[in-house]
């Protein structure tokens, strides 16, 4: 993420699929793919994965504690 940023990339948007996964033209259409897992999550769940993500990857970024 600080690569995009220092690219200047200043939005990012993050698409979760559903439980079949997402169609070939949104795929088609993305930068970079990301799979969290094979597992099927509930689409809360994965949110709350995603922004604990994306929360540590800025906490390594700045080298700042994150607890592991």
């Amino acid at each position: 993420m600080s690569k995009l940023a220092v690219r200047g990339n200043s939005h990012i948007t993050f698409i979760i699929g559903g439980s079949l996964g997402l169609s070939d033209e949104v795929l088609n259409r993305a930068d970079y793919k990301l799979s969290f897992s094979k597992m099927t999550f509930p689409h809360q769940m994965m949110r709350l994965i995603l922004l604990e993500q994306v929360y540590r990857a800025f906490r390594i970024n700045n080298n700042e504690p994150y607890h592991k």
